[in-house]
């Protein structure tokens, strides 16, 4: 047995360079924290789960921030001799030895669900890792073909052979991930509209205890609900329509599901206290004062400046709710995107939460009603993208439609469980405070990015500048005889109509939207969505204040709904 053999057998991966190591967390996309400035990347801790090449240990990985914070990252490392010409999602390379991340290559990422299947506990150092299957549900990976999921956000997922999916956490907090949890709960009692849990695995030790991941049956989809929407927003509208009543039914009967059980504590429903619904308008009355407190004069905000005062009375006057129903164990974050149509039905994704928020918030108790807004809200997102990133003004009346469609499916399906308040009025006031909760957290989300260290960024509209391609570059793109497009694609910073920027453009006639990502936004796909110049395949995008050095790429969503 060779050093290195050695050391990674006795959980010490000291021997991987630290530059290499720091350079691979922060380019990731799951790295959360890459506006912030980082003083140290170095494995915390490290479990060998191989020890045959090619090895594979699970390391929990420290970033250290200034001032004397930290997160924790999890690398699932295979390691192969050099001499193999390993070069998929190398980490670094050391004595003849190249690290890389496990879950780009099938057999070590086979042999993580091979342990959940085996409910095997190993031990190094200080800490445990421990896997687990639900009643011997999981199956073996050997003999399927695995492939990685391309959208990474804040975890990594694996599918093999269409069968099962194994989805590991990256950003690591302490104690159960929620979704574990839900989807625990919700196998165990035969919900139909999930991806089954099947197993999972966590890590017990001195640094914390935490879920580092989850293994699933693979549901097969059409796409999901956020494509399904844009997709027939630009084609035919009624196709969506023609299933939000579904979704409704579904997500209705996920609520039930979850309230169905009052002897297990951490499950049962529970009535509201007095001081909670002051609580939550208290919190969104705070968030509205200082959403218009920070508005700034740009004249594209003039419709609304001024008019906090307004909103905060439309908040007092929902604020006499009476009865709200109960409070449950709820999705947490649940949108177009968290959903997948089947073709046949829908399915619910992605019970984590919202990522940003502490896992001890997110396993907190809620009114249902806050579900049924984020997917409200999500109908309205649907129907602006369609028409900023696709060029395909919705038809009038689409979104007001899509609600009707979708409170009828839900509300037969939850009135019977005492979840709701009583009654349509008092029922309409408690949807309109979590609606308006969500509207002004969007509002504050799209006027100014709050990084995890406190700095602040205020965003002009993006889209309220012109396209900096004009139609002679789209007519001579599109005749092939564009000399200078070399020029006009990719980012070039500039002044338009007074305003310095970063003006980006691609060609991607193959994609049925495209995003420029990076750390000035977060890497996040949601929030600079481009827009196609007619069918040019060409896609354009002005950023406002965004000066030279930054990082960016394209994010491309293909026709099939995969990101890339």
């Amino acid at each position: 047995m060779s050093e290195i053999e050695q050391r990674v057998a006795a959980g010490d991966l000291a021997f991987l360079p630290e530059e290499a190591l720091r350079e691979f967390v922060l380019e990731r996309r799951w790295f959360g924290a890459k506006s912030r400035q980082v003083l140290e990347v170095r494995v915390a801790t490290a479990v060998p789960l191989r020890s045959t090449k090619p090895l594979l240990a699970v390391a929990l990985v420290e970033v250290r921030f200034q001032p004397g914070t930290h997160e924790l990252y999890q690398l699932a490392l295979g390691l192969r001799p050099e001499a193999d010409g390993w070069e998929d999602g190398v980490v670094a390379r050391a004595d003849g030895w190249t690290a890389y991340d496990a879950l780009a290559d099938p057999l070590l990422a086979g042999e993580l669900v091979h342990l959940i299947r085996g409910s095997r506990t190993l031990q190094a150092g200080e800490g445990t890792l421990e896997f687990s299957s639900l009643d011997g549900a999981a199956v073996g990976a050997a003999e399927l073909e695995a492939r990685p999921l391309g959208a990474e956000q804040s975890n990594s997922s694996v599918v093999f052979g269409e069968e099962l999916i194994l989805k590991v956490y990256r950003r690591l907090e302490a104690g159960v991930n929620p979704e574990l949890e839900l989807l625990r709960f919700l196998t165990e009692r035969g919900f139909p509209h999930i991806a089954p849990l099947l197993g999972w695995y966590g890590y017990t030790g001195r640094l914390l205890d935490a879920t580092l991941g989850i293994l699933q049956r693979f549901v097969p989809g059409e796409t999901d609900g956020w494509t399904f929407a844009l997709r027939s927003l630009t084609g035919d509208p009624e196709a969506f329509l023609a299933q939000a009543r579904r979704l409704g039914e579904v997500t209705g009967a996920m609520h039930v599901a979850l309230a169905s059980d009052a002897s297990d504590p951490h499950f049962a429903p529970e009535e509201p206290s007095a001081e909670a619904l002051g609580l939550l308008t208290a919190t969104v009355d705070e968030e509205i004062e200082q959403v218009f407190l920070d508005l700034t004069d740009d004249g594209a905000l003039a419709p609304i400046a001024g008019r906090g005062e307004e909103v905060r009375e439309q908040l007092r006057q929902l604020t006499h709710i009476g009865a709200a129903g109960r409070v449950i164990r709820t999705h947490g974050d649940c949108h177009l995107g968290q959903v997948l149509w089947t073709g046949d039905d829908w399915v619910v994704l992605d019970f984590e939460g919202e990522p940003a928020r502490p896992i001890t918030e997110r396993r907190r108790k809620r009114s249902p009603l806050r579900d049924v807004a984020g997917m409200l809200r999500s109908f309205a997102y649907a129907a602006s993208a369609a028409s900023l990133g696709e060029g395909a003004d919705p038809p009038a009346g689409w979104e007001t439609r899509a609600r009707r469609e979708f409170l009828a499916g839900y509300v037969p399906a939850v009135e019977s469980s005492g979840l709701l308040p009583p009654g349509e009025e008092a029922f309409e006031r408690l949807l309109a405070v979590f609606e308006l909760e969500k509207a002004v957290y969007e509002l504050r989300y799209e006027l100014e990015v709050t990084y995890p260290d406190g700095a602040t960024f205020t965003l002009r509209d993006p889209y309220a500048f012109l396209p900096t391609l004009g139609e002679l570059d789209l007519h001579l793109a599109a005749e092939g005889r564009h000399e200078e497009l070399y020029e006009k694609l990719g980012a070039h910073v500039r002044e338009v109509d007074g305003v310095w920027g970063t003006s980006f453009a691609v060609w991607a006639p193959a994609a049925r939207a495209v995003s420029v990502v990076g750390d000035f936004n977060g890497w996040d796909g949601r929030l600079h969505p481009m827009r196609a110049l007619g069918g040019s395949g060409l896609w354009e995008l002005f950023v406002p204040g965004l000066e030279d050095g930054a990082r960016y790429k394209f994010e491309l969503r293909t026709r099939e709904g995969e990101v890339r």
